[in-house]
């Protein structure tokens, strides 16, 4: 047995942030039903929460926000007849499931890749039958980590794809979309996505003898088999195990069905405490890509026990009569799969919720003396909140308490025996639903009283609080999110200022460790990654802004290359933006005209129109170019905006080949140049500018430490103010995320639907300084375009950086079209996410980084959610 009521030396876990819902009278509150409650790798959490309107009637939501602007809360009213008994986000964080007591499956997706916008276009339906269980189909990805080898320097040691096969494949060998749910009946229904959009249904009882269903979950095989846990409520009754397999069979979906070996809860074995929990009250695999495993818990009216059991293999001894006929030997030993009890709890207080990790640890041993050591990794928990209103954080195989945190201002100690708690005179605050994040990092719960509170769960959780510690814990994350594509806001909950600066030097040691294919696919997320860090200290705020423009420089860079089409298509491998890159890597000429000689002009020419749709980004790569050279004097200031530019050899090549780029269609179409405000009508800026941007490239472009310009160059660059009109750059966007304002053991208490006015610090006053003030005219940051202090196209702003851009496009032509394409489902902050950028696992298809700006396009949450401690006529039916 473990004692659930002594946590381990060093756990910690403290409360970020409270979001409520606006205050009203009592007699608005409804009555209470189940919770339901999802957090997806983006870093987006759903909820639901029914609400009475003013005539009585209610509507069943559901919600959802971003964690990092909780208060900005899209509600979505469901259409659900009946009350949501599940929520399920798919692996990439865009699509959701919703599953009512009516036996109704809706699935939600983004329209137009929006965060707050979001539609139902297909489903299912098993009528009258409510859905205890919800499970999107496995896309056969599984990635171990193996925390063992966090000090390894390949990033392929560290993060493997383990062997696992989807649950159903199309031709080809791809994963087919689809959910499968098991409803209170004892039915199993699964529903297939193909893709012309058709939805195959099928419905299968689990067993001949088909039973009420209070409680089930659902796992996966790593064969492309299902495994369902079902129970009927009561502890006396066997917790039944089935295999389901799914195939499509003149198409048409087939479900088959094997009972597989059940269990006994140990508690119901002992005879002191036979009768002492009733009831099964919690069901849930410890994960769903892990079937062998299972958390049981059983309960009365006033406690709780918590048991985890795993399914093994065993030898079957054979008869010593069989043996001289057929001696066994080796392999070929029979054997037959047992459940066997890992580990117990004490006697607890009745347990509300149960929270299970998502991150993928690997345990080279699973012994229970491994397991119930004192050393614990992110991924390695679960959480377990009680009536109370307290939660625990306990070792998913021990179940040895790590960490402990009291709702209550005056929390009581640990060691008091719950018989002798005094009893409050009405229910106390407690979590009825919980989530953990993808890197088990942050808690989500909601409590019966409709709040939603975001916890810290601490990455050295079971230690002494190390800071070499926590480093490695948090750059073996990151490592993770950079592997995978997930969002990494839950990491930055644990950042503190004096680390940023360790953590990004050693993220980009370890990121040059890999091979330079593996660099080049996660160059542009580790730019985002490094922003998100330096926003938190005040000592690296500028270089947010250098991060963030290179990001944009990488974009339009690549952009203006594939705009470049061969002469003849008989041409070698290399495409035209290669050989821009090979020439103006081997002419270090000052005069961008003779630099021009050696390029296949045909190459470059484009439309009239499509060139003079560029102007803008063309005129954006211009003002840099002059900023930065104008900086040069300025170079000592660590402080200024650009400084890492100035010795940085490739972007200063990439801004010289945008140069002659722009030169060559500039000859085409004069209009589409950069315009500069000189004092000489005769002065030739183009040229003066890429002769002074060459020769400070000539300086550092060479690998090593870069040599410092002369003093000739120096003093060119002094006299630019006084030739040219230096323009006024746009760093950042304004970003009103409250990831930078959060302070240690100092929670922020927020309203849902209600800005807040958050406090400042030292790095967020700097920000706020590099951004446009809110009075000024706005700009569209991705089209470089000026919308006006009160824009009248429509907007969407990302909900990470900030930026700003119009839902519809102005333009055209297609080259602009390419462009804004790169910015429909990502944008700077999260860009480089996709299949594409994928390295050991398949990462998220949509990075929902964008919410519409302006009134909220759709419903409206009424007055206040329901109360979850009264009683209603309907509950009691």
């Amino acid at each position: 047995m473990c004692d659930l009521r002594r946590p381990a030396a060093g756990g910690m876990m403290d409360l970020a942030y409270v979001c409520e819902w606006e205050k009203w009278s009592k007699s608005t509150h409804c009555p209470s039903v189940p919770l339901a409650c999802a957090w997806s790798c983006r870093n987006l959490i759903a909820f639901t929460m029914d609400l009475r309107s003013d005539d009585q009637d209610l509507t069943r939501m559901i919600h959802i926000l971003d964690t990092e602007h909780p208060w900005d809360l899209h509600s979505i009213p469901s259409e659900h007849r009946e009350a949501i008994t599940c929520l399920e986000w798919d692996q990439s964080g865009s699509r959701l499931l919703s599953a009512d007591a009516d036996g109704q499956i809706k699935c939600w997706s983004m329209a137009d890749h929006l965060a707050n916008s979001w539609e139902s276009s297909v489903g299912s339906l098993v009528e009258g039958d409510p859905i205890v269980a919800l499970s999107w189909l496995h896309n056969g990805v599984k990635l171990a980590l193996h925390v063992e080898k966090s000090g390894a320097s390949s990033f392929g040691e560290k993060f493997s794809r383990v062997k696992f096969s989807p649950s159903l494949t199309l031709f080809g060998g791809k994963p087919m979309e689809g959910w499968i749910a098991v409803t209170v009946s004892g039915l199993v229904t699964v529903s297939l996505l193909k893709p012309s959009g058709q939805v195959l249904t099928s419905t299968e009882s689990l067993c001949r003898l088909r039973g009420r269903v209070a409680l089930a979950d659902i796992a996966f095989t790593g064969g492309g088999n299902i495994v369902v846990a079902t129970a009927d409520g009561s502890s006396a009754s066997p917790v039944q195990f089935y295999k389901v397999c799914v195939s499509v069979v003149s198409e048409k979906c087939r479900i088959d069905t094997e009972i597989l070996p059940s269990l006994f809860m140990r508690c119901t074995t002992d005879l002191n405490r036979k009768d002492k929990f009733p009831a099964i009250t919690h069901l849930k695999f410890l994960a769903r890509d892990m079937s062998e495993q299972v958390l049981l818990c059983a309960s009365s009216q006033t406690s709780s026990i918590v048991e985890c059991w795993s399914l093994r293999k065993e030898g079957l001894p054979v008869n010593n009569i069989f043996q001289q006929i057929s001696p066994v030997v080796g392999d070929k030993q029979p054997t037959i799969l047992k459940w066997r009890i890992l580990s117990a709890t004490n006697d607890l207080d009745r347990v509300s919720a149960v929270a299970l990790p998502k991150l993928p640890i690997s345990l080279t041993n699973t012994d229970l003396k491994v397991a119930s050591d004192t050393q614990f990794y992110p991924g390695l928990g679960l959480a377990l909140a009680f009536h109370d209103g307290s939660v625990h954080i306990v070792h998913r195989l021990s179940l040895q308490t790590m960490a402990v945190f009291y709702s209550s201002a005056t929390p009581r100690p640990v060691d008091e025996p719950t018989i002798k708690r005094p009893r409050t005179a009405g229910p106390a605050v407690h979590f009825k639903a919980m989530q953990l994040s993808w890197t088990s990092l942050a808690l989500v719960g909601i409590d019966n009283q409709g709040k939603l509170s975001v916890l810290r769960l601490s990455p050295s959780m079971g230690h002494p609080l190390e800071v070499g510690l926590a480093l490695r814990h948090l750059l073996f994350l990151l490592e993770y999110c950079m592997v995978t594509g997930y969002d990494w806001w839950d990491i930055l909950l644990h950042v503190q200022p004096s680390m940023v600066q360790s953590l990004v030097e050693k993220l980009h040691e370890e990121y040059t460790r890999q091979t330079a294919a593996l660099q080049q696919v996660l160059s542009t997320r580790i730019l985002a990654m490094k922003a998100s860090l330096c926003k938190l200290s005040p000592c690296t705020v500028t270089r947010v802004c250098d991060y963030h423009t290179k990001l944009f420089l990488i974009a339009i860079s690549s952009t203006l290359k594939s705009l470049l089409r061969p002469h003849f298509l008989n041409t070698p491998d290399k495409s035209p933006g290669d050989r821009l890159t090979e020439i103006c890597a081997k002419i270090t000429d000052v005069d961008i005209d003779k630099v021009m000689i050696n390029l296949k002009t045909e190459e470059f020419v484009l439309d009239m129109n499509t060139l003079q749709a560029l102007q803008q980004l063309l005129q954006w790569v211009g003002d840099f170019v002059l900023y930065l050279l104008a900086s040069l004097p300025n170079q000592g200031s660590l402080l200024r905006p650009g400084h890492s530019f100035l010795r940085d050899g490739t972007s200063l090549g990439m801004l010289r080949e945008l140069m002659v780029v722009i030169r060559i269609w500039g000859l085409l179409k004069p209009s589409c140049l950069p315009v500069y405000t000189a004092t000489s009508d005769t002065q030739d800026s183009m040229s003066l500018l890429f002769r002074l941007l060459t020769k400070l490239w000539i300086c550092c472009r060479d690998e090593g430490p870069a040599s410092e310009p002369d003093e000739a160059l120096v003093d060119e660059c002094c006299l630019l103010p006084s030739q040219l009109l230096i323009p006024s750059l746009d760093w950042l966007p304004a970003s009103d995320g409250l990831v930078s304002r959060l302070q240690p053991k100092q929670p922020l208490r927020l309203q849902f639907g209600r800005a807040p006015t958050l406090p400042g610090s030292a790095a967020t006053l700097q920000l706020d300084g590099l951004a446009r003030a809110p009075g000024q005219p706005k700009i569209d940051h991705l089209r470089r375009l000026h919308l006006g202090a009160c824009p009248t196209e429509e907007c969407k702003a990302c909900t990470r950086c900030g930026c700003v851009t119009m839902l519809k496009s102005p333009n055209r032509t297609t080259a602009v079209k390419q462009w804004e394409q790169r910015w429909i489902k990502n944008c700077l902050a999260v860009e480089g996410h996709g299949p594409d950028a994928c390295v050991t696992s398949r990462a998220a298809e949509e990075a929902p980084a964008f919410v519409q700006l302006g009134p909220w396009p759709t419903y409206r949450p009424p007055r206040t959610p329901r109360s979850l401690d009264h009683p209603h006529p309907e509950d009691r039916l």
